[in-house]
């Protein structure tokens, strides 16, 4: 009996343990699987990434660069919305002494402007034709515009010399010569003014210009073109310095900064990023647009442009506008064409979707921003005060209500996608986004430096790099001179002409200050009104 019951508890302890090893081979199974199942979507969610990473990189390369959606959803009625800030416009006139102006519509332009020189042609009937009319007349019957064709000239100065007797000694007097901006050089100001326009303004490579020239009658090198560009720029510099102080003083600036290649910059390769920085402010009626150049992205670079700026700084979410934020105690505010940009991106790149298909997040988001600028449009005539208003009532609201749907939505969308980054980053930029609110003059992006740096950034495309640090600086000079002179509504050729015909002569601080962009006194023909 007792073995027996020996043999029964060995086998039901054999039975025990073959269990027990059932059910670890089971959890390890489990675990096995659980760990499978993780991989598979940790791999899906990283498939899931890289193709709309790679379906962002077709677009970049391939697709249109406009961040316009014209297919679009309408979540919001911005027309809705339009009505009522006009109906607000029309209660803030109502209170103001004057009306705000409006906008009057652009007229489609019939004829040639009145500025243009004219040169009246008559066609004349013969003698024969006019035998017996009783009187005759003229009337104008079409015009046409004509291209006068560049030339080179070259101007020969002869200077007058008158010899004295005194006490049987000769004594001469000649007469005074023009002071030139560079001294010694076979390229007057005009020819100057040409060489920095055609780059600067209009994208010409100075070999390019070369080759020009070389057509018109007479060879000027690039080499010699690019050095009279650099001595330039000690000439231009105290006027720089005067725009910078001028820009300074203001109480809101505008920053942003591009790249630009140096071949021979000392301690960086030729391949590495080096930096043109643009600054765009001013005091009322003085406009001014900087450029300056430095091979350095970090923050002491904006410390040293607006070391004694104090107010407002807009600029996009580079960090390195931190500092002179902390050390200048300036108060900073966001872009939103930035942080639209960003759900641009992310809504082309979604996956594509039928007609009745769902509007992706993105869509939702820039939904949102649409109506932003919506009220951006609406109040753009409006007075700084009645602007203000219009943001406390309408934009506060709007952005409180983003918000919430940024914070409810973030937890929803899987990080590493385009749509996360998007609304971490205006998450992140919230304070700053929100800045324009506090004052009616304030602009909702920071599209006017774009703007400014936007010429750059073409005539980039056509000379590529810069060959010495140099010849950056001289860049960076003439492109301010070029951006000034628009802000301000100037001919930008005619501008540079100018000053260089009377800076050789500028000796004083007043002398200079009269070349100023809101000081140079230019004809009438020479002011565009359409650069302002």
């Amino acid at each position: 009996m007792a073995t027996v019951i020996s043999d029964l508890q060995q086998r039901l302890a054999s039975k025990e343990e073959a269990f027990l090893n059932q059910q670890a081979r089971l959890k390890s199974q489990a675990s096995a699987l659980e760990q499978r199942d993780q991989a598979i979507q940790s791999r899906d969610a990283r498939i899931e990434i890289l193709e709309e990473l790679l379906r962002h990189k077709k677009i970049q390369q391939f697709a249109a660069s406009s961040e316009k959606q014209p297919h679009q959803i309408m979540l919001f009625d911005e027309a809705e919305l339009e009505v009522e800030i006009d109906e607000l416009r029309d209660d803030l006139a109502d209170e103001a002494e004057e009306e705000a102006p409006r906008r009057s519509r652009k007229r489609r332009q019939r004829g040639f402007c009145d500025k243009l020189l004219r040169e009246r042609i008559e066609l004349t009937l013969s003698d024969e034709e006019k035998a017996g009319a009783s009187k005759a007349f003229f009337t104008k019957v079409k015009e046409e515009l004509e291209f006068i064709p560049a030339q080179l000239k070259v101007l020969e100065y002869w200077q007058e010399k008158a010899v004295f007797e005194q006490e049987g000694e000769e004594r001469m007097v000649a007469a005074a010569r023009p002071a030139h901006p560079l001294g010694k050089c076979i390229a007057t100001p005009s020819l100057l003014a040409y060489l920095i326009t055609s780059k600067y303004a209009d994208g010409l490579p100075l070999y390019r210009q070369e080759q020009m020239l070389k057509r018109l009658g007479h060879e000027v090198s690039r080499t010699s073109m690019a050095h009279w560009i650099i001595r330039l720029d000690n000439v231009f510099q105290p006027l720089i310095n005067l725009m910078r102080e001028t820009q300074n003083s203001s109480d809101y600036l505008q920053a942003d900064e591009t790249r630009i290649q140096v071949l021979k910059e000392d301690g960086k390769t030729a391949q590495s990023d080096k930096w043109m920085w643009v600054t765009r402010g001013g005091p009322p009626g003085k406009p001014s647009v900087l450029f300056e150049y430095d091979p350095s992205r970090g923050g002491k670079v904006p410390v040293r442009l607006l070391d004694d700026f104090q107010g407002i700084l807009q600029a996009d979410g580079y960090s390195g506008y931190g500092k002179v934020c902390r050390d200048n105690n300036l108060s900073r505010i966001g872009c939103w064409d930035h942080a639209r940009r960003k759900f641009v991106e992310a809504s082309r790149a979604a996956p594509a979707k039928g007609k009745k298909g769902q509007p992706s997040k993105a869509d939702v988001a820039l939904s949102h921003i649409r109506k932003l600028y919506a009220v951006e449009k609406a109040a753009q005539a409006l007075s700084d005060a009645e602007r203000y208003r219009v943001r406390q009532e309408k934009s506060l609201p709007l952005l409180n209500a983003f918000k919430a749907w940024l914070e409810k939505n973030a937890p929803k969308v899987m990080k590493g996608m385009l749509t996360r980054k998007a609304i971490d980053y205006t998450l992140n930029q919230w304070d700053t986004l929100v800045g324009y609110c506090e004052r009616g003059d304030l602009q909702i992006s920071n599209v006017l430096a774009e703007n400014a740096i936007r010429p750059f950034a073409v005539g980039r495309k056509a000379w590529l790099f810069a060959d010495t640090p140099q010849g950056a600086k001289a860049s960076a000079t003439c492109y301010s001179l070029i951006e000034t002179a628009k802000a301000n509504g100037l001919e930008p050729s005619a501008y540079i002409h100018h000053v260089l015909t009377h800076i050789a002569d500028a000796v004083t601080l007043e002398q200079l200050e009269t070349l100023l962009p809101w000081n140079a006194t230019l004809p009438a023909s020479k002011k565009v009104a359409q650069y302002g």
